[in-house]
């Protein structure tokens, strides 16, 4: 399966025709690697970024989205709706973020934009305090993401950063939409919780 251990943002991804998905779902469960490496490609850019957006790290990220490729190809042949691929794959992956956190405590690097802080410096130090006090405030709310438990950061991921309709991230998740109102209100408290202590 080339290319699955090399997954990093690559822009726009382009999604196949439905029934060329079909097509492939069917020959990559009959154990047709380029199939599945085909039907796979298109979708790893947004997988990323919502394995980054989980787990606050590309390190990270990268080992989910692998783990979950490989368990994708071992377990497709067992998919039976292949009309839920999408929400299926999104699910595995979601699981190898929550299993690689809970294995895995270490404190995750943040990167720092250099060329943007020193168009901020050029700009004066009115520009560079603004700069200083976004970046303060992210720091704030990413400490308090990873106070959270993976499950919370997996929903709170789910609806706000990867715009998902609640009936999908039900799916996702393996739950009623009413379990991820309830759960998704539990989030934001957790979140909000989090915060307050980060600031004190």
């Amino acid at each position: 399966m080339s290319g699955l251990g090399s997954a990093r943002p690559a822009g726009a991804t382009a999604t196949s025709a439905p029934v060329a998905d079909a097509r492939l779902l069917e020959l990559a469960a009959a154990g047709d690697v380029d199939a599945f490496d085909t039907l796979l490609r298109p979708r790893l850019p947004k997988l990323f970024r919502m394995a980054v957006a989980i787990t606050r790290s590309e390190a990270n990220a990268r080992d989910a989205l692998q783990e979950a490729s490989v368990h994708a190809w071992r377990e497709l042949p067992r998919l039976r709706d292949r009309d839920r691929f999408d929400a299926w794959l999104a699910q595995i992956l979601v699981n190898a973020c929550r299993t690689l956190l809970r294995r895995d405590r270490r404190l995750s690097v943040r990167e720092i934009d250099v060329e943007t802080m020193a168009t901020d410096k050029a700009a004066g130090s009115h520009g560079t305090r603004n700069h200083v006090d976004a970046l303060s405030e992210t720091d704030l709310i990413q400490r308090a993401f990873e106070r959270l438990d993976p499950t919370v950061r997996s929903l709170l991921v789910l609806h706000y950063v990867e715009e998902r309709p609640l009936a999908e991230i039900g799916r996702i998740l393996g739950s009623p939409v009413g379990t991820i109102k309830w759960r998704l209100s539990n989030a934001r408290r957790a979140l909000n919780k989090a915060l307050e202590v980060e600031r004190r």
